[in-house]
């Protein structure tokens, strides 16, 4: 978010997001590991925060991100950036995509290449038409999701119509939904 003109912002923290999934892929992997990023556009304030977090959470374990490139929150993009790095490098353990889309494409160029066994991928967002399906289907080992606040700007609304005060901004919690967890309604991320 750039400037302060505004009279209340709702939203998650992305850099946060970005550096939970650091440390749940970091745990998942036993500390080492080789990493794809596919970024969501690098040019947004989402993606850089998404990055940043995530080289944040495995910074000083033995994690190697061997190819990375903005797939620009594109599908279709994920999937032709995924068939370069397949071709380059043997051996990809995880791919994180900062968005459930480019995971699901990541995954979709694994398959059709042969390559998926053994690959996990974790995306962001966990919607549930999209990421938590990916998690139910066993697609994605991980999505943390990036909440969409509808409740809570409609709240914030009718406050402000009432002429009430609301806080200018208000942070989201947000929760990591992995194939063990689902059911219970994903697990929250610890609070920094």
């Amino acid at each position: 978010m750039l400037g302060d003109e505004y009279t209340c912002f709702i939203g998650a923290d992305n850099k946060r997001i970005g550096k939970a999934a650091g440390k749940w892929i970091v745990e998942k992997l036993g500390g080492k590991g080789q990493v794809v990023e596919l970024k969501g556009l690098m040019t947004s304030t989402p993606g850089q925060d998404r990055h940043t977090g995530f080289r944040e959470g495995i910074k000083g374990s033995g994690l190697e991100v061997i190819f990375e490139a903005d797939m620009k929150w594109l599908e279709p993009d994920a999937r032709k950036e995924m068939e370069s790095a397949l071709a380059r490098f043997p051996r990809i353990d995880l791919v994180y995509a900062h968005n459930d889309p480019g995971a699901h494409g990541a995954d979709l160029a694994a398959k059709a290449a042969g390559k998926e066994s053994g690959i996990l991928f974790v995306g962001i967002d966990a919607l549930p038409h999209e990421g938590q399906v990916y998690v139910r289907q066993g697609v994605l080992a991980a999505s943390l999701e990036y909440p969409t606040g509808g409740r809570e700007a409609v709240e914030a609304v009718l406050k402000i119509l009432n002429g009430e005060t609301v806080d200018k901004e208000i942070t989201l919690s947000s929760r990591v939904f992995t194939k063990e967890n689902i059911d219970k309604g994903g697990e929250w991320l610890d609070k920094e």
